[in-house]
Order: C-alpha cells, then structure tokens, then sequence
C-alpha cells in the first residue's frame, strides 16, 4: 500500500490499476490572475501632528458574499510603519510573506538601520510595478503609513500600475469617495495636518470607519486601527462600531431569524 502523501485521496494501485495522471499534464500558455476573488475593501489614513493614524475593516469578500469576517488588513513592519492592505487577499498574503522576509532580512543586516516608512514604500511600489510589467499584476492598492528618516509623519499609496502619490489623507476603494470628503474638511493640507491632535484625528478616522460600515455593502462593523508616533505603533485589531444606529433591528419581527 503507498503511504506516501502525493498518494492520498487516490485510487489504489493493486485494486483499480494505476493512477492515469495525463490530465495534469498542460501544454498551453502561462495563465496569471484575470481578477481578485477574495477582496477586501476600504482602508483610510489620515496624517496628524506626531505620527499617522491608519484603519481597515477584518472583512473578507467573496464576490458580493461577506464570506471572511476576521481578516487583518493592517501589517506591521519593523516598527516603523504600518502597511494597510485593499484589493485581493491572496495578493496580500503574498506581499505580507515578502515583508516578512524582508524584515528578517533588515534585523539580521550588518548595517544596523532599518527600513522607515518612505524606503518601504518605494520598495513596494518597484514590486508591484515589476509585477505589472510582467502582465501578471498584484490585484492590490497598499496605503504605506509611519515615519521617515527624519521621523517625519508619511503617507502615501501604491497600487497595482505601481502608480504612486502622497497626501495629507488618504483612502481606497469606497473610502476614496466616502470618507475622503470627511478626512479632507478636518486636515485640507500639509499645514493643517501638522496642527492636527492625535484625539482629533483618531475621532475623525472611526467617524469614517461608521459611514463606511453604513455606505458600503462590502464593509464591517469590526476593523483594525494603528496610531504610529515616535513612541511606537499602538495597533488594535477588534475594535467594533460604537452607538450602531442598526442596532434596533434585530428587535423587529420579521427581520433575520425569529427564535419565537
């Protein structure tokens, strides 16, 4: 009897002759992703006096289907910055492993500095422009937040053209028509968001992450949140929406499953 793993699942040799495998066998051309499957949705940044304050909902969406509801689309990095994560899942578990071993990578360097947030994002832009060019893209828009080398407050996006830009706000997907207005009127530019308290902006960040949760068919009411100052990264991952004006629903009769 074959113990071996790649047996498992498969007819037994002795019993119904051996195991035909020329269906496995492809001689067309290289096929690369045509879309994202599983995606995840917004993530918003806004820019405040000492540091970035960054934040995404834990869900997962197949299709129109909010299939995956404990996501993290938030990832630290080196302690420095705080990558946010919009776009195919795959994709982002395929970048969340280079980063990885990037940072072991940097921990492990002769050099003894780490990559900030300004390298790490032009790095990762050069990947997903690679990616690009090779025709088989990264189905993902990253918001890159933290520090410079200066221990400056940056933020800037990367998307799948590897098309790059910075901003004293910043959002994908919906958030960048729906929560952009908001986080616009409280810091309109670079002066305005350096007088700008970390209360202020954390505040106006959840506010987003409410009308989101209410606009969005593809949002949670759970999310992820980092505040990235010269102290550190103060990273929450299951916060929920406080004072839901849904809340009453699941009172109603004739809404969702009645146990009477």
């Amino acid at each position: 009897m074959n113990h071996l793993p790649q047996a498992w699942g498969r007819p037994r040799d002795d019993v119904y002759g051996p195991y035909d495998s020329s269906y496995l066998q492809n001689n067309g051309p290289n096929q690369h992703t045509q879309q994202p499957i599983v995606t995840g949705t917004s993530v918003i940044a806004l820019k405040f006096k000492d540091g970035v304050v960054i934040a995404a909902d834990n869900l997962a969406s197949y299709g129109s289907l909010a299939r995956f509801t404990n996501v993290k689309r938030l990832r630290k990095f080196a302690d420095t910055s705080v990558v946010g994560f919009g776009g195919d899942v795959s994709d982002m578990q395929y970048l969340d492993r280079l980063l990885n071993s990037l940072d072991i990578d940097e921990a492990y360097s002769s050099a003894g500095d780490t990559l900030n947030a300004h390298n790490l994002h032009t790095y990762l832009s050069k990947v997903l422009y690679k990616r690009r060019s090779d025709f088989n893209p990264l189905w993902n828009q990253l918001l890159v937040a933290g520090l410079d080398g200066e221990d400056m407050p940056f933020l800037a996006s990367a998307d799948l053209l590897g098309t790059t830009f910075s901003s004293p706000s910043l959002a994908t997907g919906f958030g960048a028509h729906l929560a952009q207005p908001i986080l616009r009127k409280v810091a309109p530019d670079e002066e305005t968001a350096a007088k700008l308290s970390k209360e202020d902006a954390v505040q106006s960040v959840k506010e987003c992450m409410k009308v989101l949760f209410y606009r969005d068919a593809r949002s949670l009411d759970k999310y992820s949140i980092a505040v990235i100052t010269k102290e550190g990264i103060d990273l929450k991952e299951d916060e929920k929406l406080e004072q839901q004006s849904w809340a009453f629903a699941d009172k109603i009769r004739g809404y969702g499953t009645q146990v009477n």
